[in-house]
């Protein structure tokens, strides 16, 4: 693609991806900054949970007055890239701000990386837009958008690139962006790094014995790898059972709500009575910081007993309850602690590293509930090293598997399906249709 650019033409595509870099890095440092601001005054005043069904109302009526073409979010980008339209509106990046900042500050369980993701393709829309760039050329800058914007909030830059090809299509690369793609994700980073904003990293800690073991010994290699294949696939089997709950919250919720406004209230309400059920708040907000001392998060989960054994499966029922209800936020962060928490439980049932598998299962479930088992598992090298680039690798592939053609992205394309039996060339949305049981059940009446 680029050897077939005019040198102006080169040119212009090359400026606006700095641009849009330079500008997403900027946006996203603004946005962790407020976000950790946002969480931790939380902390400090939990009765803030009361009202999280009220911002769940006032995120509603501020995508129905100036956002609502933006509600679809990331499934907006993804489907504009594939259709090479420029529909992604410009209010797209201080409403996904805004309404991340109201679910965080209020105590929901959401990510961030979709505020990052939609940021960077809002912004490379409307540089797109602002400087004419060729129709040919809205999907390259769309996609070095979505790689800069992951890269900024994660602080992984390769895996920021690869992610933003591999997520359009479950099994297809089209590598004719990769040199946009790496460019903004690189500069994206960097501006985040020169604003002085540092990225939380994770070790993985193996005593005397299990480092001995593995270096010296074939059949502890070859055990501990057939565990790590039993432990991703359930990892790919969190990450289909996260995908179709989130997708059948939505459903139900539609189908049983008669007014949209009252789904956000419905679900901040649960998540307000669960809460309290628990008697723990540990399931709230990001799960990177502990809210008291003792709480599970993801960096406890990489210690021995820093997990309960349902830890994951509570995680995966706030979120959904969160997300599925209209809450924004993005969905990977609590995917890394349902797979690191879950990691952490299945070390303990099989005899293994919990560190290790931790980090299994921190980008496995990542892998399984996005299909995109390349990007996780290059993610892995960078957050926790080469050393166990192998094992990754295993893990991220075995839980894309056992995900089936589930994701939490209903605009990917299936590109190469998993199974025979599948369909090329659909989008998730249409390969799901047979939602479940649930979903099938209220099909049958009428609210």
């Amino acid at each position: 693609m680029i050897t077939k650019l005019g040198a102006g033409r080169l040119l212009l595509l090359t400026a606006v991806i700095l641009c849009v870099a330079i500008t997403t890095g900027t946006f996203v440092t603004l946005f962790l900054f407020l976000l950790d601001k946002a969480i931790h005054f939380r902390f400090s005043h939990r009765w803030l949970l009361y009202l999280l069904p009220v911002a769940g109302l006032v995120t509603h009526f501020i995508y129905q007055s100036v956002g609502k073409s933006a509600e679809k979010g990331n499934d907006l980008i993804i489907e504009q890239i594939h259709q090479g339209g420029g529909a992604v509106p410009p209010q797209m990046a201080p409403v996904i701000l805004l309404s991340t900042l109201l679910t965080h500050l209020f105590g929901g369980s959401a990510g961030r990386e979709g505020t990052a993701v939609q940021t960077g393709g809002s912004i490379a829309a409307f540089f797109s837009t602002l400087v004419r760039v060729a129709p040919a050329d809205l999907s390259i800058i769309l996609i070095a958008g979505i790689a800069g914007g992951f890269a900024a909030v994660f602080g992984t830059p390769v895996a920021g690139a690869i992610f933003a090809l591999e997520v359009l299509a479950i099994g297809k690369i089209d590598y004719k962006a990769i040199i946009p793609a790496l460019s903004a994700a690189v500069i994206a980073n960097l501006t985040v790094a020169a604003w002085g904003f540092s990225h939380l990293h994770y070790h993985i800690e193996l005593s005397a014995i299990e480092l001995s073991s593995l270096k010296e010994s074939s059949f502890y290699q070859l055990l501990l790898l057939v565990k790590i294949i039993a432990a991703s696939a359930g990892f790919g089997l969190a990450g289909y059972l996260f995908s179709v709950l989130n997708h059948e919250v939505k459903a139900v919720s539609k189908k049983l709500l008669k007014h949209k406004w009252m789904i956000p209230v419905a679900g901040g309400l649960t998540v307000v009575a669960l809460t309290l059920l628990l008697g723990q708040p540990d399931y709230l907000n990001l799960g990177v910081d502990a809210e008291y001392p003792g709480a599970v998060t993801i960096s406890s989960a990489f210690k021995p007993g820093g997990a309960g054994p349902f830890s994951w499966l509570w995680k995966i029922i706030f979120t959904v309850l969160t997300i599925g209800t209209g809450f924004k936020g993005g969905e990977i962060t609590p995917l890394f602690y349902i797979g690191a928490t879950l990691g952490n439980t299945l070390a303990s049932i099989l005899r293994s590293p919990v560190g290790l598998f931790a980090a299994l299962g921190f980008i496995g479930v990542f892998a399984g509930a996005t299909n995109t088992p390349i990007a996780s598992t290059i993610m892995g090298v960078e957050l926790f090293g080469g050393d166990y680039l192998l094992f990754f690798a295993v893990s991220c592939i075995t839980a894309y598997v056992f995900s089936g053609h589930s994701g939490i992205y209903m605009a990917q394309k299936i590109g190469v399906p998993k199974f025979f039996a599948n369909r090329s060339d659909t989008s998730l949305s249409e390969a799901m249709i047979r939602r479940g049981y649930l979903h099938e059940k209220f099909k049958r009446y009428r609210f």
